[in-house]
């Protein structure tokens, strides 16, 4: 009964309410009458809360207070474990110790008082665990007919010893690290517990002899699914029963079969015999296994007969037996006398003793190779072949040892895997070779074969031996390459060889030539730059050209004025010519190492260019960031270019100067081909709509603390592929690493990209939009190759995310790298701050290679914190395992 007293005019109220179970608060509280008391004390109803009273006609201060008339026969007691906490916002559970009788007297709460109501304690529900999100529910439930207490943990129930409930240690209490509660000790008949959270009481009858038996009359939909279980089992018992019927059956018959014939399986001595499989045989002895047919195709060799090697996986029996055997089962191939293989023991035997002479022979061929040859008759053997010619002779001895070896099997009907079992390689498996091992060599004497089937020419790699160490190396490899001592080297190759030579020659002078023609474009000297263009171009750095004069027609048919004017020893130049810098970085890895380095033929200005023929970067775009993708020339380099490679497209860049009235100068950059302009806007909408709609890019996660970066930057990485890189450590070898112009042009190179790197640290986003541009237009010509590598500090953090990720799952991931809880992520990218839980990193602005910085809040002291916040998404399972899931 709910009752309220209105504290302005004294108006009370009664409102009778049934309930299922009292929810009872045990925080502050150690015994459960407490908390009972606490359910049933009066509550003032005040501020927010305050009571509408029908007299008043307004709200009022009131009391409210329940009482129990009465009590149900079974008492469920909820202690509200589980409560919201205000500051995390999440919920959490209290681990605080309650203790709760086995005898509860709730007389005293009632409001009769001469009513007598005792409760005996009937289960107890218990969750372990020290999280709200987590954890694992345990119930124990007492037997009212037998007072026996059953603990039920998932699929698994155990009785408990004596009539006694025991929650035990590893039921009850899940100590954690931090946790230093000790659990309070207990009086007689009380029980204490943690995580106890509901309490199931039943009513002491008085006079339990007088007991009336209660006929319960079963629904009739309950009844009709009783019954068709019922006749489903019935059935089931039935089929069962005629089942086992016909096994028996089967089995003396089988008993009767087996007898007649195994007094008919052994061979005499000197009568003729037959092999069958062993394992069928043992099958067929078998009670319960039905017998399939004969199988011995499997112990054949590659000779069509028995493999000495499958002699323990058959049995002798008698032709009679056999005879019996493929009658009634049937099978293929008969195996007697005649069907042992000679050929396969001849190969065994031989392949053994080779291998036991292998140690002897190679003493010998050692020490007739020490000494010296008395006649210049004898035959040529490769060096490395004679190093490794017994490793070689016993790999190629366990190859043979290996194929006359036989691995495939069934055994009546069943296939076997003889392979795995013995752990052997299979096969079909790709051969994993470890990296850093050179190419063996199969054959031997092959490493002085030539391509062409012929003696090699370079004598340094072979050597001489005489006619008795090559007769016994012939017993190991009668089929390796011979070559006596009056064989001639392969003429083909002897050809190729001074052509190849000459071919070297005729690059290292023509080399020799555009190094000294373009000595400024391999040293990187005095180079034009669009940022300080007008340059001054100093003639005593760079030869001069048999063109003097600047060819203008390229501009007159599109209206453009080149003002050119002259100086003593200088020269100002308003046109600039553009070459890709794939083509001048190929063109200097032939300067370096013109002997081992195809020449460069032509300059291949396509790749700039879009389809229509038109140029694809503009100014502003060169100047920020596809001056990476090409290079600028001088009017006296590209007259020496032209003339020295095929152009296929020239391509130039005009500065036009323009004087107005009032005195100012306006400067025009024109280009020619002209500008693509819908190319260029098209390029540009799909590099901005990419990186909009990724998947499984990289982006990069920087921690900040007090807005600075604690991470120190790494070591400046060069922004080259590994390709690149690996290219770059060759040309510092061979015919360049002597050369003091390319060893000082490789400085000033380093010299330059450290200072773009430290005077860069990170790109805008227009910089990367055109760098991604003009990455597209090179993959699509397949010219242009460049690295677009972030350069990563020290310590950052790479994850991989895609555009249609929220930025909760975001910080999930973080959340696993940095240790951080989402609530204390704040995270920033450009100045901008992302919030929005729900939104997508595509609506956000998150591009690849996009650095987010990650600022963190003080952690809160709530160890279990962080496994609530990871386990808020996921679905509570307590009762996993007991079928309570629908599923």
């Amino acid at each position: 009964m709910v009752n309220n007293q209105c504290g302005q005019c004294g108006r009370a109220s009664s409102l009778p309410s049934r309930f299922y179970e009292m929810e009872l608060n045990i925080q502050g509280h150690k015994q459960l009458t407490d908390c009972v008391t606490e359910f049933l004390k009066e509550e003032k109803l005040e501020g927010d809360n305050r009571y509408f009273c029908e007299s008043c006609q307004s709200k009022q201060n009131a009391t409210r207070r329940i009482t129990l008339q009465s009590l149900p026969r079974t008492l469920n007691l909820q202690l509200m474990r589980f409560v919201f906490d205000r500051q995390t916002g999440h919920k959490k559970k209290l681990n605080t110790f309650i203790s709760f009788p086995e005898v509860l007297d709730m007389g005293p709460y009632l409001e009769q008082k001469e009513e007598k109501c005792v409760y005996e304690l009937n289960a107890v529900l218990i969750h372990r665990g020290v999280s709200a999100y987590s954890g694992h529910y345990i119930a124990h439930v007492r037997d009212a007919r037998t007072s026996d207490w059953y603990k039920f943990n998932d699929e698994e129930i155990e009785k408990m010893e004596g009539k006694k409930l025991q929650l035990g240690i590893e039921e009850d209490i899940a100590e954690t690290v931090k946790s230093q509660t000790r659990k309070p000790k207990c009086s007689k008949g009380y029980h204490c517990s943690r995580n106890a959270y509901m309490l199931v009481y039943k009513r002491q009858m008085e006079d339990l002899g007088t007991e009336t038996e209660v006929n319960i009359e079963v629904p009739a939909f309950l009844q009709r699914l009783v019954e068709g279980d019922n006749r489903k089992f019935e059935e089931w018992c039935v089929e069962m029963a005629e089942m086992r019927k016909q096994s028996v059956d089967k089995g003396k018959a089988k008993h009767e079969e087996v007898k007649e014939l195994y007094e008919l399986l052994p061979a005499e001595d000197g009568q003729p015999f037959e092999f069958v499989p062993l394992e069928w045989l043992k099958k067929w002895l078998d009670d319960s296994t039905v017998t399939k047919s004969i199988d011995n195709a499997k112990f054949l060799c590659s000779h069509g007969k028995l493999h000495p090697d499958k002699i323990a996986d058959v049995k002798r029996i008698s032709v009679r037996a056999a005879e019996l055997f493929f009658d009634r089962y049937g099978g293929s191939p008969r195996l007697d006398r005649s069907s042992l293989c000679q050929d396969c023991v001849v190969q065994r035997c031989r392949v053994l003793r080779l291998k036991n002479q292998l140690n002897e022979d190679y003493k010998e061929v050692s020490n007739f190779v020490k000494m010296p040859l008395k006649s210049n008759e004898g035959y040529w053997i490769g060096k490395a072949s004679l190093r490794s010619w017994r490793q070689l002779a016993l790999e190629q001895l366990e190859e043979e040892e290996e194929e006359t070896k036989h691995t495939n099997g069934k055994a009546n009907g069943d296939e076997l895997d003889i392979s795995a079992a013995k752990g052997e390689p299979d096969s079909d498996a790709p051969e994993v070779k470890e990296e850093g091992d050179e190419e063996e060599m199969k054959t031997f004497n092959e490493d002085i074969l030539c391509p062409h089937g012929g003696l090699s020419i370079l004598e340094s790699e072979r050597k001489l031996i005489s006619v008795e160490v090559w007769s016994r190396l012939a017993v190991y490899f009668p089929k390796a390459p011979e070559f006596s001592h009056h064989q001639e080297p392969c003429q083909q190759c002897l050809r190729l060889d001074r052509e190849g030579k000459e071919t070297e020659a005729l690059n290292k002078m023509m080399a020799n030539e555009q190094k000294t023609s373009l000595l400024n474009l391999f040293q990187e000297k005095n180079r034009p730059t669009l940022q300080k263009w007008p340059q001054v171009l100093q003639h005593s750095l760079e030869p001069q050209s048999s063109q003097n004069q600047y060819d203008s027609t390229a501009w007159n048919h599109s209206h453009h004025r080149t003002n050119i004017t002259a100086q003593p020893g200088t020269t100002e130049t308003d046109v600039l010519y553009i070459v890709s810098l794939f083509f001048v970085e190929e063109w200097k890895k032939f300067i370096r190492r013109p002997a081992k380095s195809t020449p460069v033929s032509n300059v291949g200005n396509s790749v700039l260019l879009c389809p229509h023929g038109g140029f694809m970067f503009t100014y502003d775009s060169m100047v920020k960031g596809d001056a990476q993708h090409i290079a600028l020339l001088w009017p006296s380099e590209w007259d020496v270019i032209s003339r020295l490679f095929l152009v296929d497209q020239p391509i130039s860049i005009c500065r036009i100067s323009e004087q107005t009235p009032d005195g100012a100068v306006n400067v025009e950059y024109r280009t020619q081909p002209e500008l693509c302009q819908d190319c260029r806007e098209g390029l540009i909408f799909q590099q901005q709509r990419d990186m909009r709609e990724y998947a499984q890019a990289t982006v990069y996660i920087r921690k900040v603390v007090d807005n600075k970066k604690i991470i120190k930057e790494a070591a400046p990485e060069f922004n080259v592929s590994g390709s690149e890189a690996e290219d770059e450590r060759e040309e510092n070898k061979g015919d360049g690493e002597n050369d003091p112009d390319f060893n000082q042009s490789e400085d000033g190179a380093k010299r330059q990209k450290l200072c773009e790197s430290s005077g860069c640290p990170s790109a805008s986003p227009s910089t990367n939009a055109s760098a991604a541009a003009a990455a597209a237009i090179a993959a699509h010509k397949a010219g242009i190759r460049r690295s677009t590598r972030h350069r990563k500090l020290r310590g950052e953090k790479a994850l991989i995310v895609s555009a249609n990720q929220t930025l909760k799952e975001l910080k999930i991931q973080i959340m696993h790298a940095f240790s951080v809880a989402p609530f204390d992520q704040n995270l920033s990218i450009d100045g901008r701050c992302l919030t929005d839980d729900s939104a997508t990193l595509g609506s956000l602005g998150v591009i690849p290679e996009s650095v987010i910085c990650l600022k963190a809040d003080e952690p809160i002291a709530d160890y279990a914190a962080m496994d609530d916040v990871y386990q808020v998404c996921m679905p509570e399972e307590g009762f996993k395992g007991t079928g309570l899931l629908g599923h």
